[in-house]
């Protein structure tokens, strides 16, 4: 038979006719079989986001999903903070620590994840970290003080490492040639949440109190929501998630499992990952800031009410949809043209655009014009997010020429630290803008928007240290001598 035509070979290509592999389980449930191509490590070369095809889009679905429901939670509160403020008499230094501490609850359950997903793998590692944190999103109904609500706050954070397990997952699961898509798809529609978030909680909360709940029972009860929600995504990644498609990988699995310590100690001794958490940090961890605030910023510099705020802010998250897969896509183009170093070029580009758009959104008087900037602005910033993470899964690989070769039983595959450094260089850059920009009074909110602007283009120019000897950098060409592994992941 013809093989098909192909629609899209982007982003939406139709199944391939290619027969699996056979497969043999590694427990006592049964592995799917792969109905899509694989490459020599059983990664998926095509990637179909409207297909639920078990084992890899099945995961992806359930991946994202995960996380989706993460954001939704760690981001409920941000849109309720004028009603909440009012009745747990929230300064605005509370309000202020609360928001730093929600992300420096991140910091440190992402680095940790890392290695967690190494060790025991990203399904079990994502669903235990949702089932553990969701009570605590339930117990923000019973918060009565500022200090219950910073520590609330504090908590539910660390729910976010999930998108450490999310990309860790992707990157496993699909080949190099559409691991940016599938980052970018799997994290942009996972952080909708937050944009969900900001739209639904206050309308939950407008209909509870239509039934004539009080105000201070309202905004309680609807809690109940994102916590169930939560624990449901969990339940479903340890049922129907699988990690290991096929009978080598299987067979990779029983090999003896690296020490915490030294999978640790090889990623943070690679000084891709710090510069890529830098980036990070001014791009997703600029996002979490916005996420933070937008909403009060609208509501208290333009006097729209809280519904048409949350809506606003709604717009900002929403992009996401398209924006990061985007980036993704943008990525994967750019190495097809240019190889790694395209990579590079295209993630310095976008971010700098970003940071020249977050300028112009704080000098903008008129809510028209602040929401049509906003706009263009969380697409640039979100697709920067996924060119970053369409790198990551370059930093941890090892090879002596352009096509990787089998890795040598001394290789230490760090790829989940790496991927952790990255995703808390994330959340050290929100809290860093948090603290720095937008705790206290030292600066209105459109100064510190701007100024924001400023801090991510100044810390694009780190992009051009990164540099990989069998691919090159932004300014430097490949080494064509031998490769050894110190050359590669060592800090000098």
């Amino acid at each position: 038979m013809a093989n098909p035509i192909y629609i899209s070979t982007l982003c939406f290509p139709f199944f391939s006719p290619r027969q699996a592999p056979v497969m043999e389980p590694s427990s006592p449930r049964k592995p799917h079989l792969p109905s899509l191509p694989l490459d020599s490590e059983n990664k998926a070369t095509e990637f179909h986001p409207f297909s639920t095809s078990p084992p890899h889009m099945l995961a992806f679905h359930l991946a994202w999903l995960s996380l989706f429901s993460c954001f939704f939670s760690t981001f409920s509160i941000p849109p309720l903070i004028p009603i909440m403020r009012q009745n747990l008499n929230l300064s605005a230094a509370d309000v202020g620590a609360a928001g730093t501490a929600a992300f420096v609850g991140s910091i440190f359950s992402r680095l940790a994840m890392g290695p967690v997903c190494d060790l025991v793998g990203p399904r079990i590692a994502s669903a235990a970290l949702s089932l553990i944190t969701a009570p605590i999103v339930l117990a923000t109904a019973f918060i009565s003080s500022p200090t219950s609500f910073i520590l609330v706050r504090f908590l539910i954070g660390f729910c976010l490492a999930n998108f450490v397990a999310n990309q860790f997952w992707m990157s496993s699961l699909f080949s190099t040639s559409v691991v940016g898509l599938a980052n970018g798809f799997a994290a942009g529609w996972a952080n909708m949440g937050a944009g969900v978030a900001q739209l639904t909680m206050p309308l939950l909360y407008s209909f509870v109190k239509s039934f004539n709940v009080p105000e201070n029972t309202a905004w309680r009860v609807i809690f109940v929501v994102p916590a169930t929600f939560q624990a449901i995504t969990a339940i479903m990644v340890l049922i129907y998630g699988q990690e290991l498609p096929c009978k080598d990988s299987i067979k990779v699995s029983n090999k003896p499992k690296e020490s915490f310590l030294r999978l640790l100690f090889n990623g943070l001794m690679n000084y891709r990952g710090w510069i890529l958490g830098l980036i990070y940090g001014c791009c997703f961890g600029v996002e979490m800031t916005m996420d933070n605030i937008v909403a009060q910023y609208f509501y208290y510099r333009f006097g729209v009410n809280l519904q048409v705020a949350g809506t606003i802010a709604a717009c900002f998250g929403l992009t996401n949809w398209f924006a990061r897969p985007m980036g993704g896509v943008v990525s994967d183009q750019m190495a097809k043209l240019f190889g790694v170093r395209g990579r590079l070029w295209g993630l310095w580009a976008v971010l700098t655009v970003a940071g020249l758009l977050c300028v112009l959104m704080g000098r903008a008087n008129s809510v028209g014009a602040s929401i049509g900037v906003m706009c263009m602005f969380s697409v640039f910033v979100q697709a920067a997010s996924g060119l970053t993470f369409g790198i990551v899964p370059f930093v941890s690989k090892r090879s002596r020429r352009l096509n990787f070769e089998p890795q040598t039983p001394n290789t230490v595959m760090s790829l989940g630290v790496i991927s952790g450094m990255t995703g808390s260089g994330g959340t050290v850059g929100a809290v860093v803008t948090q603290m720095l920009l937008f705790s206290g009074d030292k600066f209105s909110t459109q100064t510190s928007i701007s100024i924001m602007g400023l801090m991510m283009i100044i810390c694009t120019l780190p992009i051009s240290l990164i540099y990989f000897p069998q691919w090159g950098g932004m300014f430097c060409t490949p080494n064509e001598t031998s490769i050894g592994e110190e050359d590669y992941s060592l800090l000098v």
